[in-house]
C-alpha cells in the first residue's frame, strides 16, 4: 500500500473517531410539548418535557427561553404570558453534572388569546388633498402634515397645512427612488424608500442630513414611532420591526396575528395611546396592534371612504393614516385621493 494511501485511511478513520465520541450536542434532547397541537395561545399552560432515553448522566440545570426571553418552569409546566406572539423559536439548554452543555430548540406557533375588537368610523370634516399623491406616510407636526409620496419620478416629502391648503414646502426625491411611509422623531423627519434599501434623514425644514441603510428587512413601507425612542418599521411581511433609535438598524420584531393566524401587508403605521395603527394593503380596514407582543387587538373599518373621492383612473388604496393630538382624531386618505377625512373610531357595537 502505498504511503499516501495509508495517510488517507488513517485520516479517515481518525475524523470518523473524532466525530463518534463527540455526538453534537443538539442532538442529545428532545423537546416535547403537552397538549400537542399546531398552534397555541396566550394565556394557555402548556407543559414541556426534555428528554433522551439513551442519556444516563445527571441534569443539574434546565434552563427556558422564548424569543430570547427568560421563561419561568414550575414542575415542567410554563403559562405562555407576556411573550411575543408568532412563529417563535423555543430554546432548552440542558446542564448536566459532568459540566456537558446540550441546546436543543423547537419553533411554536403563539397566537392571541382573543378575537380583535370591531370598529368603524364617524366623518367629522372633509378637507382637499392633493390628487396626484401617492401618499406613503403622514404624520402631523401641530397643524403642519408631513407627508411622504411614492412612485418613481413623482416621489416626494413635503410639508403642508391640510386646514388651509397651503403647501409650506415639497422636496422631490431623485427619480430612482420610490418613497415610503415617514414620521416625525426627536425633531427630525424620516422618511424610507422602498427597494432601494436605504431611508433619510432631513431636519424639521425637509433638509437632507444624512441616508441611512435597512439591514434584515428587504423593503420599506411604514414607520411610526412611540414617542419614547422605539421606531416601528413595516416591510409588507408579517413583522414590524423594532428599530435602534441611533442607527435605524433593525434590532428585533414583531409579527402581527389574531387568535387564528398570521397575518401580513401592514402599510402605513401611526402611534397613538400605546397601540400601532397600521393601514392594510389592499385593504379598507386599519389594524390596532399592541407593539409588546403583535396581537392585533383591533379592526377599523373603513369601507366607503374611497367611494367618497373624486373616481379617477389614478385612484389607488387606502393609505395614510396621521392623529392630529389637540384635536383627539386621525386623519385618513389614500393614494391620489382628492380628500382626506378627519374622523373618529367607534367601537361597532357602540355605534
Amino acid at each position: 500500500m502505498k504511503l499516501q494511501q495509508l495517510i488517507c485511511i488513517l485520516s479517515f478513520l481518525l475524523i470518523g473517531a473524532c466525530k463518534n465520541a463527540n455526538p453534537p450536542k443538539q442532538d442529545a434532547f428532545n423537546i416535547e410539548l403537552y397538549p400537542k397541537k399546531k398552534e397555541y395561545h396566550i394565556g394557555e399552560t402548556l407543559q414541556i418535557k426534555v428528554v433522551n432515553p439513551k442519556f444516563e448522566g445527571k441534569i443539574v440545570k434546565i434552563s427556558y427561553q422564548f424569543h430570547h426571553q427568560e421563561l419561568v418552569v414550575t414542575n415542567e409546566n410554563i403559562v405562555l404570558k407576556n411573550l411575543m406572539l408568532g412563529k417563535q423559536p423555543l430554546e432548552v439548554t440542558v446542564y448536566t453534572d459532568k459540566g456537558e452543555v446540550y441546546k436543543v430548540r423547537k419553533e411554536i406557533l403563539l397566537l392571541a388569546g382573543q378575537a380583535p375588537k370591531l370598529y368603524t368610523y364617524k366623518i367629522l370634516n372633509e378637507y382637499p388633498h392633493d390628487k396626484q399623491a401617492y401618499t406613503q406616510g403622514l404624520e402631523f407636526i401641530g397643524d403642519t402634515l408631513v407627508e411622504s409620496t411614492g412612485q418613481y419620478r413623482e416621489s416626494s416629502i413635503r410639508k403642508w397645512n391640510p386646514f388651509t391648503g397651503e403647501m409650506y414646502k415639497n422636496v422631490p426625491l431623485q427619480a430612482m427612488y420610490f418613497g415610503e411611509g415617514a414620521t416625525v422623531f426627536r425633531d427630525k423627519i424620516i422618511q424610507l424608500t422602498w427597494r432601494e434599501n436605504i431611508g433619510f434623514v432631513y431636519d424639521t425644514q425637509l433638509k437632507l442630513l444624512k441616508i441611512f441603510s435597512y439591514n434584515k428587512s428587504k423593503e420599506g413601507w411604514g414607520l411610526c414611532h412611540n414617542g419614547s425612542g422605539k421606531l416601528y418599521k413595516s416591510d409588507g411581511s408579517e413583522k414590524i420591526w423594532i428599530l435602534n433609535p441611533n442607527t435605524f438598524e433593525e434590532v428585533d420584531s414583531l409579527q402581527l396575528c389574531t387568535n387564528k393566524s398570521i397575518f401580513t401587508n401592514a402599510n402605513e403605521l401611526e402611534f397613538v395611546d400605546g397601540k400601532i395603527y397600521a393601514n392594510t394593503y389592499l385593504k379598507d380596514g386599519i389594524m390596532i396592534i399592541n407593539p409588546n407582543n403583535g396581537a392585533i387587538e383591533g379592526v377599523v373599518d373603513v369601507r366607503g371612504l374611497k367611494e367618497k373621492v373624486e373616481q379617477t383612473p389614478d385612484l389607488d388604496v387606502l393609505n395614510g393614516i396621521a392623529y392630529h393630538a389637540r384635536r383627539s382624531t386621525f386623519f385618513i386618505t389614500g393614494k391620489n385621493w382628492s380628500k382626506i377625512f378627519e374622523v373618529v373610531f367607534i367601537e361597532a357595537n357602540n355605534k
